[in-house]
């Protein structure tokens, strides 16, 4: 059957079955169908054709960035065309006096932190494929990263948000002031919906001034339960890391026998990497409560002296997913998050799961990147939902940055608050209603 998607005006289409194949994959583990072609639209004209195309043929747009994704948002599924937005048009502008900036969801997020730390300005939103990631697939994901223990994640930046609805139009979503109490934020909506509601194709999001001062702590522990804790104390003691990242002892042995040199000689049963960009955090005083903080644990703590030093410590924290999928092409990789205060809770209970696990992330916020090694039997599926009960126990979720797409989209069916998940379908079948946006993914 001929859906006339090379009628399409104003865009690129791709529909030779070799071209489509990339198409099928993100970087979770799964493989989608075939999708039936590539739009890469070039302005509104084309979104709106699409829209009345799959409305009349009953087709499945899917919205897609740079392919980063690591829960099966962008794969295809049946009668999928996927709406490839890299060429997209639009410019990264940047309002000094408002201290916002507005970006298409074609830009790449590290031109949009390029363009703000040129105007001495931050936008804190960090994930670890930030130099990849587009600025629409981190609006579509509510993506998080390093930063997320002090700055949060996405959705806390996000002024207003232009997204193709289905009317065909692209609507201005929110407004580009620091208030608006104007009703319930739809804008808010939008981030960290996947695309099942519309596709974003632009953004506007709010800066700070960018920090001046990073003090860096490379804190290896000879005892890896010590670190369990330290996210509480610190806090406690009013002391808020802008990262604070972790390796427990299987992964730092994976870095030491396969990642790169300077990852070979890291020392301690496990290893820590402490940030913090507070005005004064390389003053004496600053630095002493930290080590007084830390107790017995400071005296393995090494501190970063210049910027070398610094890039070479984050350097192997974000080339640590690459060396384990390296050694492991099928392994499952989990983002659950937990309360602070619960992480020891959370590693105590996985211990009797007897899965291989390999965990490393974000320790500062409980996001915890917990990689199953060896996936197999349904015994191993049980124990993963096993996992994802002690989480939710805990008072945690079973995504903390990644989000649901198709990898976690059963599991979230069954362990969601039933309540939530007719909600969610709810808002899909009013603001889609001939369920054309991704559907099959989340709900």
């Amino acid at each position: 059957m001929s859906y006339r998607l090379s009628h399409i005006p104003n865009a690129s289409v791709i529909e030779l079955p070799e071209a489509l194949e990339g198409y099928r994959r993100d970087e979770s583990h799964i493989v989608g169908k075939l999708p039936l072609a590539v739009v890469k639209p070039h302005g509104p004209n084309a979104l709106k054709e699409l829209v009345r195309l799959a409305k009349g043929d009953g087709l499945n747009l899917v919205p897609r960035g740079t392919g980063t994704g690591k829960a099966g948002g962008a794969i295809p599924v049946d009668k999928s065309i996927i709406v490839d937005l890299s060429e997209y048009p639009g410019e990264i502008r940047l309002s000094q006096a408002d201290m916002a900036l507005r970006a298409p969801s074609s830009a790449l997020l590290r031109d949009v932190k390029a363009v703000a730390v040129n105007h001495r300005l931050y936008y804190p939103p960090d994930p670890n494929s930030w130099d990849q990631c587009s600025f629409g697939g981190t609006m579509a994901t509510n993506a998080g990263g390093l930063a997320a223990c002090k700055y949060g994640m996405t959705r806390h930046w996000v002024l207003s948000i232009d997204a193709l609805m289905d009317d065909g139009e692209i609507h201005r979503i929110g407004v580009d002031t620091a208030k608006n109490n104007a009703g319930p934020n739809i804008a808010q909506l939008m981030v960290g919906s996947e695309g099942i509601f519309g596709i974003i194709t632009a953004a506007s999001v709010r800066l700070i001034s960018a920090p001046d001062r990073r003090l860096t702590m490379l804190l290896p522990v000879p005892d890896w339960n010590a670190l369990l804790g330290l996210p509480e104390r610190l806090v406690s003691n009013c002391l808020l890391p802008c990262a604070f990242e972790f390796w427990d002892p299987v992964v730092l042995q994976h870095l030491r026998q396969f990642g790169p040199e300077e990852a070979r000689r890291l020392p301690g049963e496990a290893l820590a990497i402490l940030e913090f960009d507070n005005p004064d955090c390389e003053e004496h005083e600053f630095t002493g409560n930290v080590i007084e903080t830390l107790g017995s644990l400071s005296e393995y703590l090494r501190i970063a002296t210049d910027s070398r030093q610094r890039e070479a410590i984050w350097n192997v924290r974000r080339l640590t997913s690459v060396v384990l999928k390296e050694q492991y092409p099928h392994k499952i990789s989990e983002d659950i998050a937990v309360p602070r205060s619960k992480v020891r809770a959370f590693f105590e209970g996985a211990k009797k799961s007897q899965l291989p696990l390999a965990t490393y992330g974000h320790l500062g916020d409980g996001n915890l990147h917990v990689n199953i090694l060896v996936p197999g039997s349904d015994q191993s599926e049980r124990d993963i939902y096993g996992l994802f009960r002690l989480v939710l126990e805990l008072g945690g979720t079973l995504t903390g940055e990644h989000g649901i797409g198709l990898a976690k989209r059963d599991a979230f069916l069954a362990l969601t608050d039933p309540w939530q998940i007719q909600a969610i379908r709810a808002i899909k079948k009013a603001l889609d209603p001939c369920n054309i946006f991704n559907c099959g993914k989340v709900v």
